[in-house]
Parts: structure tokens; sequence; C-alpha cells
């Protein structure tokens, strides 16, 4: 299917459920294409969850879920063995087995915890016991967190974030928008969301990004750009090199959706926030935020 009328035919059925946020809509499927997994942060209630779920459901794939809590175990991520009745070993495996993965509220689950899908997102593969085992492609986590500012959240350890494709901003609804989301909620039982994709879409849709062409000036930009993020005096941390790898894959994933074969500066520009908020660590006492220090360098480097 054609990546951009694979995006028009998923938003159509994603709106049946959520008013506006077409912006995160499409970047959530930019990263199902670039083969990529995805932070959604933003306050409780502004439908983080509601949009994965329903993405997922127009997909015919498996699905599972992950709920953040203080108290939750590796096991409760990947799984574990047990001996059967008849002393057998035998694996029950956990919801990462799935194609698409949504971990609600990550940054409420304890850091020992959430290191176990560090093998998962970056490999593709868990380890349990003496074993490992290969996860079915495609396999796509799509982890939600509330601001750092809520109760009972914790930071993510950069490890993992880095981990991430993109973070992506999930705000409050426009009034227009609320007023959409009470009528689609009343009508939610009649509108039935279809499945409109299969995961040979998702995998062929992957191998176009091949397909897309980076220019020099572009590829020199990228570099300068995640490199300017280690040297700008109010960051204490910049990007490590998976940021340029995330910004190329994204920006050709991006192209498809819009039709196009060749990645521009400006999809670079668009996707800064999104590829670098997770992953650089402004100072404290420099009165900038991560995205002022992006927009900030976005504007400095043309």
């Amino acid at each position: 299917m054609d990546p951009k009328e694979a995006y028009e035919t998923v938003l159509k059925e994603v709106e049946k459920r959520v008013a506006g946020k077409a912006d995160v809509v499409k970047l959530i499927f930019v990263a199902l294409i670039a083969n990529g997994h995805v932070l959604l942060e933003g306050v409780p209630g502004v439908a983080k969850t509601t949009i994965t779920k329903t993405m997922a459901e127009t997909i015919d794939a498996t699905f599972g879920r992950i709920q953040g809590l203080p108290d939750l175990e590796i096991r409760d991520v990947i799984g574990y063995t047990y001996m059967d009745d008849a002393h057998n070993v035998q694996l029950k495996r956990g919801p990462i087995f799935n194609n698409i993965l949504l971990i609600d509220e990550i940054n409420r689950a304890p850091p020992r915890t959430t290191v176990a899908l560090l093998e998962a997102l970056e490999e593709r593969q868990v380890s349990i016991s003496d074993q490992e085992f290969h996860l079915e492609l495609p396999f796509i986590a799509i982890a939600t967190q509330n601001p750092l500012n809520i109760e009972g959240t914790n930071p993510l350890p950069k490890v993992l974030s880095d981990r991430f494709l993109m973070k992506i901003e999930v705000s409050y609804p426009s009034l227009e928008e609320e007023e959409e989301m009470l009528r689609l909620k009343e009508k939610e039982a009649e509108e039935k969301v279809g499945v409109v994709l299969k995961k040979a879409d998702i995998v062929a849709m992957q191998g176009l990004l091949n397909n897309v062409k980076m220019p020099d000036d572009v590829e020199a930009y990228i570099a300068r750009l995640v490199d300017a993020t280690r040297t700008e005096m109010h960051t204490v941390m910049g990007a490590s090199p998976r940021a340029e790898i995330s910004f190329m894959k994204c920006a050709k994933a991006k192209a498809l959706v819009e039709g196009r074969d060749s990645i521009t500066m400006d999809d670079i520009k668009g996707l800064a926030r999104p590829v670098l908020s997770h992953r650089i660590v402004a100072r404290a006492t420099g009165g900038v935020g991560v995205n002022g220090i992006i927009d900030g360098l976005v504007s400095m480097l043309q």
C-alpha cells in the first residue's frame, strides 16, 4: 500500500475516536514506517492511550499493554519460566511478545523494571533465563508518560529514552476539538474502527525507506545540528549519534507519508523537537528549557 494513502486511511479511522491530533497521529505513523518506538508525553486525559489503542485497532497485528505501576516487575514485562505438573519447563510469555506494545505511564514504573525493555527496543529480542527469543516483526513500542511535575513520576534513564525514535508532546485540545470530542463520545458505540492495514503492509512500507534520497546538504545539516547540542552552553548532555540516525529514518518516513522521494531541510527542522527533546539535558540554572535550546539551534543553523 502507498504510505500516503495508508496514513490517510488510518487517520480517517482514528478520527472516529479522537478529535484533532492529526499531527500526533502523523508522527506516530512516521515512526511506524521508520521502524522506531515512540514516547507520548502529556498530562493525564489528553487521549495518549486512546490514540495508541485506536491506531493498533486499524492494523491486523497483535497488541499488548503494560501498565506502569510502582510494583511492576520484570516478569510482568517479558514473562517467566515455570515448571508444569509433568515437571517440564514452560515459558509464560509477557505482553512484550506482541507486534504493537503500549507501555502506559512508563515513568511511573521503577527504573529497575523499565531497563528490561532495553534489549527488546534495540535488538527486537528478549532474554529469559538462558534463552533468547526473537520478537515477531513488526515490533513497535509506544509508551505514554506524564510530565515530571505530576505526582508519582520518575525521570526515564537516558539509556532507555534514547532508544525511542521520537518524543511527541500531546497538548490540551482546543475548544473546538473538545466540542467535537463530546460529539464523538456520544456516538462512539455506532462508529466502529475498521482494520485497514496488515502486518505485511507495515513491513513493506518500512522497506521503502531505502528508496528515499537524502541530499548531501541535508546530511551535513543533520550532523551539524546534532553536534551543536553537545557544545551549546545551556546543555549538560547533548544528543548521541543515534539521534542522527533517527533524523534520517524519520525524515525518510515523513517524505513517504507526504508522497515525496527525497528529504528536505524543512523535514529536519520540523522533526527537531520530537527527535532531540528526550535526548539532551538542559542545565537547571540556565533558564532555558530543552525546547528553547532546540529552537535556538534550529534558528542559528541555516
